[in-house]
C-alpha cells in the first residue's frame, strides 16, 4: 500500500475549494474512495485521474485573428 490516501479536507485544500465539493463528488460517486471505519479516504491516484478527465484543453488558433481574407 505506497499510495498515499488523503481525507476529504486534504483533497479539498488539494483542489482550492471548500471540503463540501470533495464530499459531494464522494457522494455521487464522482472519484473513487474507500471506507475506513467511517472515514473516506480518498487514493491520490483518483485526484490525479478526476483532474484529467476533466481537463479541457484549449483550442488551437486559426492563423487569422477574423478569418480568411476577402
Amino acid at each position: 500500500m505506497a499510495e498515499r490516501h488523503l481525507s476529504v479536507d486534504q483533497v479539498a485544500e488539494l483542489l482550492g475549494t471548500t471540503s463540501r465539493f470533495p464530499r459531494r463528488l464522494v457522494e455521487e460517486r464522482r472519484i473513487r474512495y474507500v471506507k475506513v471505519g467511517r472515514h473516506v479516504r480518498i487514493p491520490e491516484s483518483a485526484v490525479d485521474e478526476f483532474l484529467r478527465a476533466r481537463t479541457v484543453e484549449p483550442l488551437k488558433r486559426s492563423r487569422s485573428r477574423y478569418g480568411r481574407a476577402a
